[in-house]
């Protein structure tokens, strides 16, 4: 046969009788199978597959070997050496065709098929020489889908752990520390969480560690801003709709909930759902269970909440704009997130990460702050938290010219805040190597104007009533301008 060529096979046998038989038996396909090794001790096998766990893709071993250890026990040891070996058995110590417990016993431990060595030829092949071949041939099958689907699921962790890298949690505060404990303890655990802290405080980086260390780390995050979507598309944003349900509705829509199952959701901003939406968020918490819009049966989903607001939702419950009986389900654990004001230590280990990451990203010499440039950041108030450190980072690489002054900080911190009469004064359209193109410095300017609307208004959906937009274009450009 073309396809099975090669297969390596160790066999643990103590009985010259039955090695025979067994090697007259693999004859029979020519040319498949390769006898690596032939032991008659169960401990000599395990230390020869410890040596060469990569040598063998079937083990075939008598159920009574000599050595020690044998049976369950054996196969045990020999699927934590490698567990994409396969194991088959061959005994005479029953030939009842009806032990299930005894079957069931081999195959708890891991063995791919067993078979009794009695009756049948007894001169020359094991019992059911055509059958025992095909097991031969099927477990090797298998082996080949547990390593693809081994090498698969690899890769899916490496891009997971990729995922952590990109978006590592900077700092070494005891606050910081602190909370990637509670992290990885929320990580292990399955409840509902909502995560409190001002604007720019890293909630959605702290939900995105919580899945990505969770046991659903392979399924989908969905990350969605409650406050920039327009309130009559919200309920269909999240639960979706069937084909005509409406009119437009000329295709079906899968919800952010149905897209999310067996994965986490992140509701940012939560507290700006509206009431109607919030009804039935309380039922997918409740029930396991969404309605979709135009179908009369309900869906079964499976799907993790983490929530968010920079708001005191208390006082939204106390005076009714957000439901009580919601709150409760979606703060089973409450996590709240210092402003970095709060937690000053970790800001010489932010700011020198994102010296050096944005630096890299745009071809510059990294910079060295001079003492009295890093002191005064290190005293300045930072009321846009992480993000705005994150933006002033950005700007001060454009004023640096390889040492990084008192002078400069000053002058990109006072960008941080326009006041209405001085927007243009502050503004720098020097870069190193000459003046901004119109589209670096209408760039520029609209990261500062972004940065300046959001930072003097309550959520997303105020700051793009302030600007006149509506808030899903608001929330596309601010992630364009990397503001999210």
């Amino acid at each position: 046969m073309k396809n099975y060529s090669n297969i390596k096979v160790l066999l643990i046998e103590d009985e010259e009788f039955d090695v025979r038989r067994v090697k007259n038996t693999l004859k029979l396909l020519s040319g498949a199978f390769d006898i690596t090794e032939v032991l008659s001790d169960g401990t000599e096998a395990l230390d020869y597959l410890k040596e060469n766990p990569s040598l063998v893709d079937i083990v075939i071993m008598d159920y009574q070997i000599a050595g020690g250890i044998m049976g369950e026990s054996l196969i045990t040891n020999i699927k934590n050496i490698n567990p994409l070996i396969q194991v088959i058995v061959i005994t005479k110590h029953t030939i009842n065709i009806t032990d299930f417990d005894f079957a069931n016993n081999l195959i708890e431990a891991g063995a791919f098929w067993y078979c009794t060595k009695y009756p049948g030829d007894i001169e020359e092949f094991i019992y059911q020489p055509t059958d025992f071949i095909i097991s031969m041939l099927n477990a090797y099958q298998k082996k080949l889908l547990e390593r693809s689907s081994q090498i698969s699921y690899q890769k899916l962790n490496n891009k997971n752990e990729e995922i952590l890298q990109k978006k590592r949690i900077i700092g070494n505060s005891s606050f910081t520390k602190d909370m990637l404990g509670q992290i990885d303890k929320l990580a292990r655990s399955n409840v509902n969480v909502l995560i409190t802290g001002a604007s720019g405080t890293g909630k959605e980086l702290v939900a995105t560690h919580i899945h990505h260390k969770s046991r659903r780390k392979l399924e989908n995050f969905i990350a969605i801003n409650c406050g920039s979507i327009p309130e009559d598309l919200i309920e269909s944003e999240l639960f979706g709709y069937e084909k005509g349900a409406f009119t437009g509705a000329n295709s079906a829509k899968k919800g952010l909930f149905e897209l999310a199952n067996g994965g986490t959701i992140f509701l940012d901003e939560v507290t700006d759902l509206p009431l109607s939406a919030q009804v039935k968020l309380l039922r997918v918490l409740q029930e396991g269970e969404l309605e979709k819009i135009g179908r009369t049966r309900k869906i079964e989903v499976d799907v993790r909440v983490i929530s968010a607001t920079n708001k005191k939702i208390e006082t939204e419950v106390m005076e009714k704009r957000f439901r009580e009986d919601l709150y409760y389900r979606l703060n089973v654990v409450p996590l709240r997130i210092l402003s970095l004001n709060e937690r000053r230590d970790d800001i010489p280990e932010l700011i020198d990460y994102f010296v050096e990451f944005y630096s890299n990203q745009m071809g510059f010499p990294k910079p060295l702050f001079e003492k009295e440039a890093l002191e005064y950041a290190l005293n300045y108030s930072w009321p846009g938290n992480v993000r705005e450190l994150r933006n002033f980072v950005q700007r001060i690489l454009y004023y640096s010219d390889g040492v990084i002054k008192k002078y400069d900080v000053e002058k990109s911190l006072e960008g941080s805040f326009l006041s209405p009469g001085n927007q243009l004064s502050t503004l720098n359209f020097l870069k190193n190597d000459g003046i901004l193109n119109y589209n670096e410095a209408l760039r520029k300017f609209k990261l500062l104007y972004f940065d300046f609307i959001r930072r003097n208004s309550s959520s997303d959906a105020d700051a793009a009533k302030k600007m006149g937009m509506a808030p899903p274009n608001f929330h596309r450009m601010s992630k364009e301008l990397g503001l999210k």
